[in-house]
């Protein structure tokens, strides 16, 4: 072993490579108001697990807060193919259809959502933010069919 690789192996053992945990970083940044640096972490993390829905919905949720829409949906969409009944990917996807006026597809993702809700005490207020919204869209849809 050469004297570098003992200095820095401290033991005189091998050198092991550590995998960097791009999902805490990404999550630390965004914490920190650093959407862009979060999304690049993410991104990072999606190398190493393309997979990984978790972080296919922490994504989208940065790309939204940048104003990056379209392809926060595209990630929302890549978590629903990978496990349809995610139920945030859902309400995610839900609000961002609804801004960009498709509310026939923002209310299937609404009821998908609210069809299995998270059970958490602490998420109850987006359980209703999701009612309130599907009751706004139902009854716009059902006051546009009488007008």
């Amino acid at each position: 072993m050469s004297w570098w690789k003992k200095i820095l192996a401290g033991d005189g053992g091998s050198i092991k490579p550590q995998r960097l945990d791009y999902l805490n970083e990404g999550l630390a940044l965004e914490r920190h108001g650093d959407f862009e640096g979060a999304i690049t972490s993410y991104q990072l993390a999606l190398r190493d697990e393309p997979a990984n829905v978790k972080v296919l919905q922490y994504i989208a949720i940065a790309l939204s807060r940048t104003g990056r829409q379209e392809e926060a949906i595209r990630h929302y969409r890549r978590a629903l193919e990978l496990q349809p009944d995610l139920a945030g990917a859902h309400y995610g996807l839900a609000f961002l259809l609804r801004r960009r006026g498709d509310l026939e597809r923002a209310a299937e993702h609404l009821r998908a959502f609210l069809s299995r809700p998270p059970r958490d005490p602490e998420m109850a207020r987006w359980v209703d933010h999701a009612r309130v919204a599907l009751a706004e869209i139902d009854g716009g849809e059902s006051d546009e069919v009488t007008a």
